[in-house]
């Protein structure tokens, strides 16, 4: 184990060239992070050695005080002990996905007579099917099964038939309704349209409505034609390719400052069964790490599509496949997509992220022109308003990813300044602010103050946050040319007046102007309200007529 007390004294010397597992750890020696590598020496040096250094991993080694190894024969040895150190001790600095949404499948019991449920987790008691993305989808597809299969959900098998067997959804094995091998046939039908063979079923329903139709069973045949009808709806909401026999994942990695975003789409047998999204802080071999950590918790298909490759050579490659395979328990394939279906897959999930990406192109345009340090995913907003020397007042506003966050909305009445003074209110009201966030500790400070204002005012809020020990990125926004000012900055910035990063800001500064406004109207009507009351009790006082006294 090597002693880590300050970066500085690292030495990469100490460490084997062998590959193994290598382990941050805390001065209490808890595991802090869990990595991997080809080669531990120059796997563990490029933490310490490489300059810009996403944020994350700056602190994950501000806060390291010892690294430790495992050597190991080779890298799928390696990728194997990492994904068991990880579930054994869930390290802070690794991948964490337990919060992400999860999933529910449709299901078959492995009983005697299996019943039909929902879970949201993979069993070896239950044969499963999906994830299912869209909760009325796999709702539709419970129903089906129950409608055209009647297979039971009852938890265990009652002494008398329920109302699914006289309602006509369940065959009532319960009572002897049905043979084993019956309904053993009712369950295989019912397996092969979860897989996905939907035109068997199509195909076996539309033979039921014939007969019943041949038979003057119209009820009957109504009642198979609206089952075929409901199946056919159901396909039409989906991507069906009838010769892709397996199943895929498509995942579309897209940097976003220090965070990564990332669309996965689950494609089961042909079927496109919809998305989820994650974003995640940025560190080395990101996308890496985010497969191993999904595919942790999440069914492993036969391939995974991706946009970009996660490794560095071949060798990294094959090791990631075996380690998936391993997992799978058959074999699991990485591929970059570069013609045919599966090309069009992949454009289809970065149409996605594309969308969303737009979303916060005016955040990306502000760390870019602003040159800050982080997106600025948090940005907080201050205006004064008063009338005169009386009822001054600010506002603050809070947009949380380029959307309100009302909740955090604040108003503030000076307590300090008498007269009209924006400099001295605008000190007041971000020490007033920060201070508090500094004290409540889990609050999060923002990546961006903007000050509505000039230099001036600008000045004013970096003295009050230089007070507190803060240095948090800041600009003033002027209202007649809309201007962008910097702390100590001499010449303001002009941009287009319509970009969206413009666009952003000026939204977020009227936003704060209403709210000042509007407190400034609502203080100067209690005022007038407590006068009205306390003219009203003076003239009632004075129209009072003297008591009577007896002489």
């Amino acid at each position: 184990m090597m002693q880590i007390k300050t970066p500085n004294q690292f030495k990469g010397s100490e460490i084997p060239t062998e590959p193994g597992v290598y382990l941050f750890k805390d001065e209490k020696d808890d595991i802090l992070y869990v990595g991997k590598a080809k080669n531990l020496r120059r796997r563990v040096s490029s933490y310490f050695i490489k300059n810009n250094q996403p944020l994350k991993t700056r602190q994950l080694v501000s806060k390291s005080r010892s690294l430790d190894w495992i050597i190991v024969n080779n890298e799928v040895e390696a990728l194997l002990l990492e994904n068991k150190l990880i579930k054994q001790h869930t390290p802070k600095y690794n991948i964490n996905l337990r919060d992400a949404k999860t999933f529910a499948y449709i299901a078959l019991t492995r009983e005697a007579f299996p019943r039909l449920l929902t879970s949201r987790k993979v069993s070896p008691k239950l044969e499963s099917f999906g994830p299912y993305t869209d909760g009325y989808m796999r709702q539709d597809l419970t129903c089906l099964v129950m409608k055209v299969f009647n297979i039971r959900t009852c938890r265990k098998l009652p002494k008398r038939a329920c109302l699914n067997y006289h309602i006509g959804l369940c065959t009532a094995p319960c009572i002897d309704g049905v043979s084993k091998d019956w309904y053993s046939g009712q369950v295989e039908e019912a397996r092969s349209f979860l897989k996905g063979d939907y035109a068997h079923t199509l195909k076996m329903l539309n033979s039921q409505m014939k007969e019943a139709s041949n038979e003057k069973k119209y009820e009957r045949a109504l009642e198979l034609r609206n089952q075929i009808s409901s199946i056919q709806l159901l396909t039409h909401r989906q991507i069906v390719d009838n010769e892709r026999r397996f199943d895929q994942d498509v995942m579309v990695f897209r940097q976003l400052g220090e965070k990564l975003r990332v669309v996965q789409m689950g494609v089961r047998k042909g079927v496109l069964l919809g998305k989820k999204e994650f974003t995640i802080d940025l560190q080395p071999q990101i996308e890496q790490e985010f497969l191993k950590a999904y595919y942790t918790t999440n069914q492993i298909p036969r391939e995974i599509l991706l946009n970009k490759p996660c490794w560095t050579d071949t060798e990294e490659k094959t090791a990631l496949e075996k380690l998936f395979s391993t997992k799978r328990n058959a074999p699991v394939t990485l591929t970059i997509a570069k013609r045919g279906d599966k090309l069009a897959l992949v454009k289809l999930a970065e149409k996605n992220i594309e969308s969303n990406l737009k979303e916060n192109s005016a955040l990306v345009d502000l760390q870019t022109h602003l040159n800050l340090p982080a997106l600025p995913r948090i940005i907080e907003c201050f205006d004064i308003s008063n009338l005169g020397d009386e009822h001054i007042v600010s506002g603050m506003v809070r947009f949380k990813d380029a959307k309100p966050d009302k909740n955090n909305y604040r108003k503030f009445k000076l307590t300090t300044v008498e007269r009209q003074d924006d400099f001295a209110a605008i000190n007041e009201v971000v020490k007033r602010r920060y201070k508090r966030l500094i004290e409540e500790k889990e609050a999060h400070l923002p990546d961006l103050i903007v000050i509505d204002g000039g230099p001036l005012q600008v000045n004013a809020a970096k003295k009050a946050l230089q007070s507190l020990g803060l240095q948090l990125p800041l600009i003033g926004l002027a209202k007649e040319h809309e201007e962008i000012y910097l702390p100590d900055e001499q010449t303001l910035r002009q941009y287009n007046k319509t970009s969206k990063m413009m666009l952003l800001l000026r939204q977020i500064r009227d936003a704060t102007h209403n709210v000042s406004i509007s407190y400034n109207r609502k203080r100067r009507q209690m005022q007038m309200k407590d006068e009205f009351e306390a003219n009203k009790k003076k003239k009632n006082h004075k129209q009072k007529p003297p008591r009577k006294t007896d002489n």
